[in-house]
């Protein structure tokens, strides 16, 4: 297998983890985005518990806080993330109501059965799949609580066999967003809304970051052959986007538990 086929957990957990530490978000995104989708949400109060899965470091979970009510848990599987988490949680004063803890979506959530009023996971549901990931997750959420994710899928019926292929090694389970919102109702939820992340999220809020620190950190590790293979990975992964951007992207879908 070549470095630009291999798939981002086919590296060290440790080498992801300092990687990804040094910058906001973890994947396409953007404040924005998090606040458009959060706009088709009703009836947060104090009172509602919400779970942020895959937080990573909590970029758009400090986001998420800063403009609902409520306690918010931020999940995620990488130790180092929820430090960080944490602190910036600390530095803007939200430390009473946001909190970070260590935890794994593939398993049993660390939650009540029905005790969410809202679960947000952006870019981080293909870890464990979008379809289970639907399924599995409804159970913690009260009924019209709400489910809100940002998922990979495909904007034509056809597309490039480069880009095709890449997809089919890294995520099979990319879809159109016809398929997408037909399994989010066949799981239970009334789709409540979709839209697609802007080509910013990816270049601006994302790439660029990372670019600012590939070269540090290679530095850091010089003569490390797995650091030269994610960074030549992290790199086609860019070239890709820009040359089939038309064909993909990543879409918000929002969902109300019936």
């Amino acid at each position: 297998m070549s470095n630009e086929n291999k798939t981002i957990h086919e590296f060290d957990f440790s080498l992801i983890c300092e990687y990804f530490s040094n910058v906001e978000r973890q994947g396409p995104g953007s404040p924005e985005a998090t606040l458009k989708a959060l706009g088709f949400i009703d009836n947060l109060t104090s009172q509602s518990r919400i779970a942020d899965l895959g937080c990573g470091t909590g970029g758009q979970t400090m986001t998420l806080a800063q403009n609902v009510p409520g306690q918010v848990t931020g999940l995620d599987l990488f130790p180092d993330f929820i430090t960080i988490f944490n602190r910036h949680a600390e530095r803007l004063g939200l430390e009473r109501r946001v909190k970070g803890m260590v935890g794994s979506m593939v398993e049993t959530l660390p939650f009540e059965k029905e005790s969410l009023d809202l679960i947000w996971s952006e870019g981080a549901i293909y870890n464990i799949g979008f379809e289970r990931g639907l399924n599995e997750w409804k159970r913690y959420l009260k009924k019209n609580g709400y489910i809100a994710v940002s998922e990979a899928s495909w904007f034509t019926a056809e597309r490039p066999a480069e880009i095709y292929d890449f997809w089919m090694r890294h995520y099979p389970e990319i879809d159109t967003i016809p398929n997408k919102v037909a399994q989010m109702q066949k799981a239970g939820y009334v789709p409540v809304a979709t839209f697609v992340l802007p080509e910013n999220c990816w270049t601006e809020h994302y790439f660029a970051p990372c670019c600012q620190i590939q070269e540090a950190f290679l530095k850091r590790h010089e003569g490390n052959q797995t650091v030269k293979e994610l960074i030549a990975g992290q790199r086609h992964e860019m070239a890709l986007y820009h040359q089939y951007k038309a064909f993909y992207g990543y879409v918000f879908y929002i969902g109300k538990k019936i």
